[in-house]
């Protein structure tokens, strides 16, 4: 058997119980992964129900743009559906998603505008207001909203939901899923719901969000909105699709606590999924005291874990952020297992001569060069050679005329792995600044002495 396009291939996604990050959980929890669609989200599934009911009433006509607000993954499925049926896409999205997101869409030939994010909705600047006037401006141009657009909540309705239903042969008790359109949620517990009224809809919420506290007081309270990191989760607004009624209760993730799930789910269970899976567990753990041993618990995997590599998959972004306090070697680590010794930099007026009587002196290949204390270049014996090869009464010119690039610099949280991977035959060292501004060198050599110390 095969597929007349990679349309057909969208859904009958697998469900794969959870092992290990699940232990404190006496139900059995199963993952929907939904990274087996042919974008690697849940979104295809919308994308092509929007499309197609754009196409049956009229909004789409043959060779019109697609333009659309988009965290990345409904852009996957819109521009994947786009290809197989002769549309263009102009898609917006916000500085706050993933690099790998953006190119991903620009892979599928899609046109990217990346906007602002810590702006109101109704900003000119937002990435909402932005797509609305694209489609006013673009001649032939449809939008499908997937806030608003109630076919995002049908696509779950006819197929996420009855797969999980038959996956489990009725048996499910509750289902948990990130909150970000609303889509899938509302969709999906609609159909279990009208199996079982006794099916429990969870959703998970971020902090920042206005999700939680509406369930809960009806109130949209604007305090509440405030940038978060997480990605494809919670709003800033009540988007239709949001089916309150559908939903039991809101649990809230911190953004350290997805980040760290996330990654916990791939090196645990070996399924390599995105930050709103991070989240729904982590949502799900601290709501395991709800749960009983007979409970069947589905949880929605959204996407895939190749769209987080620059975050949380990236052991520096997440030390940056204060999110990762492992014992992997750091530049701290490495510093304080090295012999002090006080770094020799030579100023970048000093003669070529007198930085050869430096580095013969000390025994030295390279040597930082400074001006006026900070570091802006390096010189080393390669540099010096071919120089004096090509002019040799360069000797007397100042180093600043041969010197090259700096080394990199690094700061003290920067991994082990990070720092060598900067080490290479153009850079034998990093700089790393400390706490008092002083700076230290750290060499291939001073890595070796750390792991072997």
């Amino acid at each position: 058997m095969w597929y007349n396009n990679i349309l057909e291939t969208i859904g009958n996604t697998p469900l794969v119980r959870l092992n290990n990050v699940t232990k404190e959980i006496q139900a059995t929890v199963l993952a929907k992964v939904e990274t087996t669609n042919p974008g690697n989200s849940i979104k295809d599934r919308m994308a092509l129900k929007m499309i197609e009911d754009a196409e049956k009433s009229g909004k789409l006509k043959p060779g019109g743009t697609i333009i659309e607000g988009t965290s990345g993954n409904t852009g996957m499925g819109l521009a994947m559906a786009a290809i197989i049926k002769g549309y263009k896409c102009i898609f917006t999205t916000t500085d706050k998603q993933s690099k790998e997101k953006v190119d991903a869409l620009r892979a599928f030939g899609a046109e990217v505008i990346v906007c602002p994010t810590n702006v109101e909705p109704e900003d000119p600047r937002s990435y909402y207001s932005v797509s609305s006037r694209l489609e006013r401006e673009v001649p032939n141009s449809w939008k499908p909203n997937q806030y608003d657009n109630l076919a995002n909540t049908e696509a779950h309705y006819e197929q996420t939901g009855p797969e999980i239903w038959a996956q489990t042969e009725g048996k499910i008790t509750h289902l948990v899923v990130g909150v970000g359109t609303g889509g899938t949620i509302s969709g999906t517990g609609k159909y279990l719901k009208e199996q079982n009224p006794d099916i429990k809809v969870w959703g998970i919420d971020t902090y920042g969000s206005v999700f939680k506290k509406y369930k809960e007081t009806g109130i949209l309270d604007k305090n509440e909105i405030y940038p978060y990191i997480t990605e494809g989760i919670g709003e800033d607004f009540l988007p239709k699709n949001v089916n309150f009624d559908i939903i039991d209760l809101f649990e809230k993730v911190t953004d350290k606590d997805a980040a760290l799930m996330t990654r916990d789910i791939a090196r645990k269970e070996g399924i390599f999924v995105g930050n709103s899976a991070g989240s729904a567990i982590a949502g799900l753990l601290q709501l395991k005291d709800k749960l009983k041993p007979e409970d069947v618990v589905v949880v929605i995997f959204h996407d895939h874990g190749s769209r987080y590599m620059g975050k949380m998959y990236n052991e520096d972004w997440l030390r940056e952020r204060g999110f990762l306090t492992d014992e992997k070697l750091t530049a701290k680590s490495i510093l304080a297992k090295k012999e002090q010794s006080e770094i020799v930099t030579i100023d970048c007026e000093k003669t070529i001569v007198e930085a050869i009587n430096t580095m013969n002196m000390l025994n030295i290949s390279q040597i930082p060069v400074t001006q006026q204390g900070m570091v802006v270049g390096k010189l080393a014996e390669g540099d010096i050679l071919r120089a004096l090869l090509e002019n040799p009464s360069l000797k007397s010119a100042p180093v600043k005329e041969i010197m090259s690039a700096t080394f990199p610099f690094v700061d003290m949280n920067t991994s082990i792995d990070k720092i060598s991977s900067l080490i290479n035959k153009e850079n034998s060292a990093v700089l790393v600044e400390d706490e008092n501004g002083n700076f230290e060198i750290i060499t291939q050599y001073d890595i070796i002495n750390a792991i072997s110390a």
